[in-house]
């Protein structure tokens, strides 16, 4: 197997599955112009999230990471007209690009981009006493992942979905002795997945046009 397979496997799949919209790929290209990291969920990932936010019938989503608003715009139309989406984004600059992108997109009046660094932003929600949210995604600098799955277990019910990308990195999250944050961060994050008696957690490899990674699963069960 091969990267070039991977990716024309991926676009076979998108094509058949995942069809882009204007909004869509309108997003994609000022992404690339602005210059930010090509980091963004690919199409059928993004169509994932979609897809598991509209199964939790999800009213309140919480995103820890915005970029430029990608990810945002597929878990924003999984909302009810009613329905409301907070993303957190530390960088200033992405955050416009993103509000950008989620007004072309038509989702200006559900979606909220906050800016400033996530865990401050997580501890003002949790001191306003935020309405629990159905379903969080984590994907943000991954050092700091325990980090945001301690605050979303304060901001969330049993019922509600934590979602971490990621968290395969390459197969580098099974060297145990390395000093790199970012695994460090990823294995303690799926460590306290493992260890939490209020979570229900799996995760998953993948392969595709974001090369070999990974995603994790947690459900609130208590």
């Amino acid at each position: 197997m091969s990267q070039q397979q991977w990716n024309t496997v991926d676009d076979y799949l998108n094509s058949l599955l995942v069809p882009a919209d204007e909004a869509l790929r309108a997003a994609l290209r000022d992404i690339e112009a602005a210059g930010l990291p090509r980091i963004s969920v690919a199409p059928n990932q993004g169509k994932l999230l979609h897809l598991l936010a509209r199964i939790q019938g999800a009213r309140r989503i919480l995103e820890i990471g915005t970029l430029g608003g990608y990810s945002t715009i597929w878990l924003g139309r999984a909302l009810p007209a009613d329905g409301r989406l907070i993303s957190l984004e530390a960088n200033a600059s992405y955050a416009e690009i993103a509000r950008a992108n989620l007004a072309r997109a038509g989702l200006a009046d559900r979606t909220e981009v906050r800016v400033g660094p996530a865990l401050d932003s997580l501890a003002r929600l949790i001191a306003d006493g935020a309405e629990p949210f159905d379903l969080v995604f984590i994907d943000a600098d991954k050092p700091n992942n325990p980090h945001y799955l301690e605050r979303a277990l304060e901001l969330t019910r049993p019922g509600s979905l934590i979602v971490g990308d990621n968290v395969v990195r390459d197969g580098d999250v099974v060297d145990a002795g390395s000093t790199d944050p970012s695994i460090r961060g990823t294995r303690r994050f799926l460590e306290l997945l493992a260890e939490n008696p209020k979570l229900s957690a799996t995760a998953l490899q993948t392969v595709g046009v974001k090369g070999y990674d990974g995603f994790a699963l947690a459900r609130v069960i208590a």
